[in-house]
């Protein structure tokens, strides 16, 4: 086991973990608070990645997070129209904006497939000079990305207990309700939209300055990812305040890069770790239902042997 969870496993398990928490956390806005499945997020990771790069080849990596932001508003708002104005089923929404992305991401990245950062600077080679310590040399990407996702966290425990957040909040539980109090549950929608991509922008323009590369593949499956981060984190946390709940999704995030770790230190071939990947995720979204069954079989069979007991009298 000790070769397994060696140090250095399990400081980029954390780091991704962190990184990839903030698709999570879009999805629990979009698809746990909404209840919209948003489809685009592959896209739209992309897009933040390869807007994030470029920003940060013109030499401004912290500039590159809010660039990275605004384009994946940009990407929720085509969406929320699409589906508010347009009449377009929420699936459908994301399957068409998450196509037109893929146009969109090849235009920004010049219609080349990669892009590299190993010339320009990033906030992680930034953050790497602020001190000398051999402790903060060590860790300073994980310090880099904590800081990142307690601000997100903060920001999220705070926006959705305002009215705002509350009527986005009250859109997903009940739309008709929402309607009757005289608000317009189109623009809840679309700001709910809009705050959720704009953290799956942010997420990969963080990643491109992390592996200091971009790739247009590089979206592919983000949304079940997240998607099953997102049902860990809920299992791990499902009650308490909007701030409790978002520290699960984080936590969920970093549980599922430390099974995909392991997997990888067994020697997983490399050609079957999307194989592993859907395994995972189809373990994580069917847990909560299989843990039901399981209590259901438990007290059945409790209710059998009281009754066995009873001399097969009703109890």
């Amino acid at each position: 086991m000790s070769t397994i969870f060696t140090l250095s496993i399990v400081q980029s398990a954390l780091e991704l973990g962190i990184i990839y928490a903030l698709v999570a956390l879009a999805l629990f806005i979009s698809f746990s608070l909404l209840n919209i499945a948003d489809l685009s997020t592959d896209g739209c990771f992309t897009l933040g990645c390869a807007v994030g790069a470029c920003v940060t080849l013109a030499g401004h990596p912290f500039l590159a997070l809010i660039a990275a932001m605004a384009a994946g508003v940009c990407s929720g708002f085509i969406t929320a129209f699409l589906q508010t104005k347009m009449g377009v089923e929420s699936i459908l929404a994301g399957i068409i904006v998450n196509t037109g992305l893929y146009t969109i991401n090849l235009a920004v990245m010049g219609f080349s497939s990669t892009m590299n950062l190993f010339s320009c600077d990033t906030i992680f080679s930034l953050a790497k000079g602020v001190s000398e310590a051999s402790w903060y040399q060590s860790w300073y990407k994980i310090f880099v990305v904590v800081v990142i996702i307690a601000l997100v966290a903060l920001f999220l425990g705070w926006f959705l207990n305002t009215r705002l957040g509350l009527s986005i909040r009250a859109t997903g539980d009940n739309p008709d309700m929402v309607k009757a109090s005289s608000i317009n549950p189109a623009f809840t929608i679309t700001v709910g939209l809009c705050v959720s991509n704009s953290l799956t922008g942010l997420s990969g323009c963080i990643l491109a300055q992390y592996q200091k590369s971009c790739d247009i593949n590089i979206g592919t499956g983000q949304v079940t990812i997240a998607l099953a981060s997102l049902i860990i984190g809920s299992t791990l946390i499902h009650k308490g305040s909007i701030l409790h709940r978002v520290i699960g999704v984080v936590l969920g995030s970093c549980l599922y890069r430390f099974i995909v770790a392991v997997a990888l230190r067994l020697n997983v071939p490399a050609e079957c770790l999307k194989l592993v990947s859907a395994c995972i995720v189809a373990v994580a979204i069917s847990f909560p239902y299989l843990k039901g069954k399981y209590q259901f079989w438990q007290q059945r069979r409790a209710k059998e042997r009281a009754y066995q007991k009873g001399g097969g009298k009703a109890c």
